[in-house]
């Protein structure tokens, strides 16, 4: 895993990248505050309450049930009726006794 670098190594490399930058000839511009990149005057997300059409769907309830039955392919198997232990406790949950039951 490589380590991360810490803030001050970014500083560090963005400065050296920008005296890199100016060194070759690279000149920057001043830009006046509050002037934007964008050419139209619209919301940068506004595309996200636009919603297309809603379209027809494809009703596929036979592939979902046959896809649900084969999930649980052992659904209708009876369990076995053998007899299992049960613990009997008190009111208070101290174990009393254990009785064999049948379901």
């Amino acid at each position: 895993m490589k380590p991360v670098p810490t803030k001050a190594e970014l500083r560090a490399e963005l400065e050296r990248q920008m005296q890199e930058y100016l060194q070759t000839g690279g000149v920057v511009k001043n830009v006046p505050r509050g002037v934007s990149g964008q050419l139209e005057n619209r919301p940068l997300f506004g595309h996200i309450g636009d919603n297309p059409p809603r379209q027809e769907r494809t009703p596929v309830d036979d592939v979902v049930q046959a896809v649900e039955a084969r999930k649980h392919p052992h659904a209708n198997v009876k369990k076995s009726k053998r007899p299992r232990k049960k613990l009997i406790t008190d009111d208070f949950g101290e174990p009393l006794r254990w009785v064999w039951i049948e379901d």
